[in-house]
């Protein structure tokens, strides 16, 4: 690697990291605003709240890395150009396409990031997050009884439970189902604990009594009892798949679907397919996104003015890579043979990089032309 390819690449990754780092952290931020809202609200630790947003960070970096890696392109070479190393560096009989192999190093880097954030981190994570979110929707205690505080699960119903021993005992249990047009019923106990059997969740009291209040005649009814069972299994949302997301699964299960993988995950074999294919496409996409900002930037040459109009284009090859994407992945999905339509934002992005850069090499096609009569 010659001393420029060492300069541009170490400039390029330093402001990678910059970006990137940035780009993180407001995705994260977002991102751990809704888990906040979700996990405390139903009575979470702090704890599951960090281990949740950690979950998350892998699906996070694979939407930051391809912008930080275009950002970086863009910003390294409009700085170069701006202070006149790219035109130094050109007067030296660096071509366009000499000039951009650098950037292919970089781009080949963040490919590198990219895959192993499809192919390992991110099936990785999406798995065990499915997992403990399986587990706390399975978690009464932390769900439904909240100590201290007065619960409504369902409209009609309420609870109320002091304080639970470190064993899983309920003590002093105050429950109210009002559920019923002709009478409401109020249990109290001092003891209560639950139980789980045949699919069904009970709340087994001790020491309490109901209280039966008539509507139609206002008239109360009290039952005193030593132990009573109390079925809150409809109050409780399962929420519990009986098999893999497809973002939970390989990549090499993705590319060899099966009617056990389809009937398990919910999809077709198509879908499965375009989701195995896209995660090579995505991690290509921050090469192509690295060299399309650079590529873009070269065109037109060196002006006093700037080069913001290079950098609006660039912006604009972007939004047509990722509606290139958008309509390559619906065509993917559509039937398994046509898997091969997710790399056609891969392609298109190349293509458009190789045109500019063609064009960067024949600056007299954006000169305007003198008539030879003009100068008589």
């Amino acid at each position: 690697m010659g001393r420029f390819d060492r300069y541009l690449l170490s400039q390029l990754m330093a402001l990678f990291g910059f970006f990137s780092l940035v780009l993180v952290m407001v995705y994260w931020i977002n991102r751990a605003v809704v888990l906040f809202d979700q996990l405390i609200a139903d009575g979470q630790s702090a704890g599951v709240f960090l281990e949740f947003t950690a979950l998350s960070l892998p699906a996070v970096i694979r939407l930051a890395l391809p912008l930080a890696a275009f950002a970086a392109a863009v910003y390294v070479t409009n700085r170069m150009t701006t202070e006149s190393e790219m035109v130094v560096v050109q007067a030296t009989g660096f071509s366009p396409f000499r000039l951009a192999r650098p950037v292919l190093y970089f781009g080949l880097i963040v490919a590198v990031l990219m895959s192993v954030l499809m192919h390992i981190l991110i099936p990785l994570s999406t798995a065990r997050l499915a997992e403990r979110q399986s587990d706390i929707a399975q978690n009464i205690t932390a769900r439904l009884l909240t100590p201290g505080q007065f619960i409504e699960p369902v409209a009609g119903v309420t609870f109320y439970i002091r304080d639970i021993t470190p064993t899983g005992e309920l003590i002093d249990i105050f429950v109210s189902d009002a559920r019923r047009s002709d009478e409401q019923l109020t249990y109290t106990a001092a003891q209560a604990y639950l139980l789980r059997q045949g699919g069904q969740t009970q709340i087994v009291m001790r020491e309490g009594m109901v209280q039966t209040l008539r509507r139609d005649s206002q008239q109360l009814f009290i039952t005193s009892f030593a132990d009573l069972a109390y079925d809150i299994t409809s109050l409780i949302s399962h929420s519990r798949r009986a098999g893999r997301s497809a973002g939970a699964l390989s990549t090499w299960e993705l590319l060899h679907p099966t009617p056990t993988l389809e009937a398990e995950t919910g999809q077709s074999a198509a879908r499965l397919l375009s989701s195995g294919h896209d995660r090579f496409s995505q991690a290509f996409l921050g090469t192509v996104a690295a060299l399309l900002g650079f590529a873009t930037l070269m065109v037109g040459g060196f002006s006093r003015f700037g080069i913001w109009r290079q950098i609006i284009a660039a912006i604009c090859l972007i939004v047509v890579v990722k509606a290139v994407e958008t309509g390559g992945l619906n065509m993917a999905r559509a039937h398994e043979n046509l898997w091969f339509a997710t790399y056609f934002p891969v392609l298109t992005g190349l293509v458009i990089v190789w045109g500019l850069l063609f064009a960067a090499t024949r600056p007299y096609l954006f000169k305007r032309r003198i008539k030879a009569g003009a100068l008589s």
